[in-house]
């Protein structure tokens, strides 16, 4: 047996693009976390690093982030990683790595 699972808590980037793929109504957007403050040896403080993840959501989860998520909204996001090779339009390869939610609240409205 194995597991993927991610949880994150984090601040949405900018506003989620919807589209569709066939009839289903597919909403992606970044989602910014945050390490605490790393205290300097002179007692200073050093802002934590930001991590940012690509969220992807589906479906009737798609269809509430279209309602009600904005750039700036506090979420907390469960959901599995995925891993995705793509080429463009001058056949060079990109590797993305995605959020597939399965649950997801919205802690604050922006």
């Amino acid at each position: 047996m194995s597991v993927n699972k991610v949880i994150l808590i984090g601040n949405v980037g900018r506003d989620p693009d919807i589209r569709y793929v066939e009839t289903r109504p597919i909403a992606s957007f970044p989602l910014a976390t945050n390490e605490p403050p790393v205290r300097m040896p002179d007692g200073s403080e050093r802002p934590g690093p930001t991590e940012w993840h690509n969220i992807i959501m589906w479906d009737g989860a798609a269809e509430v982030a279209e309602r009600y998520i904005r750039k700036g909204t506090k979420m907390y996001i469960e959901g599995k990683l995925r891993y995705r090779i793509w080429e463009d339009r001058n056949t060079i390869k990109h590797n993305v790595t995605e959020i597939y939610v399965d649950t997801f609240e919205l802690l604050s409205k922006s």
